[in-house]
């Protein structure tokens, strides 16, 4: 038990290193990784381990690997961005504004459509739980780091009430998307934001215990364009904060 808790753990800092290296520019597209004797000098690791670390990192579009030939970094249009590693391993390494907006377009895309299907599928059980996540929401007005959890919790139990499995899969955009706009912009640094915030969440959830689908939508775009639009106020405020790390 504990050998194979030894091996994930190795498995894993190999996969983590190497995936944020690579999202971060250290490697970059079309580079080889260094040769794989260097690599195991690099990590302590057994050839089995690093091979299988390689295998992670290709699953997940990050890296090709060629007998003979070496392995290199894919090209970024391959890399798979779904994967909730790859995502945490490009906010690790730096956002920019180009980053977000391309996590705002598929929230766009995604979130008014989860909120008009759970117009007409939820059931008595999603409403209390949408109720219970803005009750949760309206109770934090102090810490960043609950309320960002709370709002979260929401959105994904709204997924959860689309009764749609490729929406709910997609939750890890969603929470990328979330905690980037909470870092930039708390919504819990003014009592006035903080009841704003709550009470545009809370409508959604209205419109989606209504039936009304469209209304629901449109409740659900209203809060991802408010978030927008308080990144942009914050960025022209303080352009070094807001303008990411890369």
């Amino acid at each position: 038990m504990l050998a194979n808790k030894g091996r994930m753990s190795t498995h894993s800092n190999i996969v983590r290193t190497l995936g944020t290296e690579i999202l971060g520019g250290v490697h970059r597209p079309g580079d080889n990784l260094p040769l794989e004797a260097d690599l195991l000098k690099r990590f302590g690791v057994s050839r089995t381990a690093l091979r299988e670390a390689i295998k992670t990192l290709s699953a997940k579009g990050l890296l090709i690997a060629k007998t003979r030939v070496g392995t290199r970094v894919a090209d970024s249009a391959s890399w798979n961005y779904f994967d909730p590693d790859v995502l945490a391993w490009r906010v690790e390494a730096g956002t920019d504004a180009a980053f977000r907006e391309s996590l705002t377009e598929v929230r766009r895309a995604l979130e008014p459509t989860a909120a008009s299907l759970a117009a007409t599928r939820r059931s008595p059980e999603d409403l209390a739980a949408l109720h219970a996540c803005v009750e949760a929401m309206r109770a934090q007005t102090a810490s960043a780091i609950g309320f960002a959890r709370a709002d979260l919790d929401l959105h994904i139990a709204i997924g959860a009430a689309s009764k749609n499995p490729m929406i709910r899969s997609m939750a890890s955009v969603i929470e990328t998307a979330l905690l980037e706009a909470f870092t930039l912009s708390p919504p819990v640094r003014s009592a006035e934001l903080h009841r704003e915030t709550v009470e545009s969440h809370a409508r959604i959830v209205d419109r989606i215990e209504a039936g009304d689908a469209p209304g629901a939508a449109a409740a659900m775009l209203a809060v991802i364009d408010a978030g927008v639009t308080r990144i942009a106020t914050e960025a022209a405020l303080t352009p070094g904060r807001a303008g990411g790390k890369s």
